[in-house]
């Protein structure tokens, strides 16, 4: 198992966890004095209060907690955040809110998860013509 080097920035910050042992994703958690209120249609940033070492070669990807997003339409604002290995601030959380109704993010909430994956760079080529494949131009749908 990869050890991830991690920062509290604030003694209240909270150390990611898994939900379980097989879970792919690590719950962050909002670093929060007083609740938060999140208007309809309103993007707010929550801090977690830690930034990272991600290794490199790998990526980390912070995604939407079902729980957040079906009970109260909460959802990073980007739809997937993207932590590059080499950025050493801190890990923020975008959320926009979906529903018609405000919301709460309360402290210490559950607010996202964020996954570490590992993630190549290539070298981009310009090129007159692309393998053939038996899917060829076929774009949306065009697989059933």
């Amino acid at each position: 198992m990869k050890v991830l080097k991690i920062k509290k920035l604030d003694k209240d910050a909270i150390i990611p966890t898994y939900g379980t042992k097989d879970s792919a994703g690590a719950d962050l958690y909002a670093l929060l004095d007083t609740e938060v209120k999140i208007k309809p249609r309103e993007t707010v940033i929550i801090s977690t209060g830690l930034a990272m070492s991600i290794p490199e070669g790998y990526v980390g990807l912070i995604y939407a907690r079902s729980s957040l997003g079906t009970k109260k339409g909460l959802a990073p604002a980007n739809k997937v955040g993207v932590i590059d290995s080499d950025y050493r601030g801190e890990v923020k959380v975008v959320l926009f809110n979906h529903s018609n109704e405000e919301q709460t993010i309360s402290p210490n909430e559950r607010i996202a998860q964020i996954v570490i994956t590992p993630c190549i760079q290539v070298k981009f080529k310009e090129t007159e013509e692309l393998d053939d494949t038996d899917r060829g131009q076929g774009g949306f749908g065009s697989t059933n």
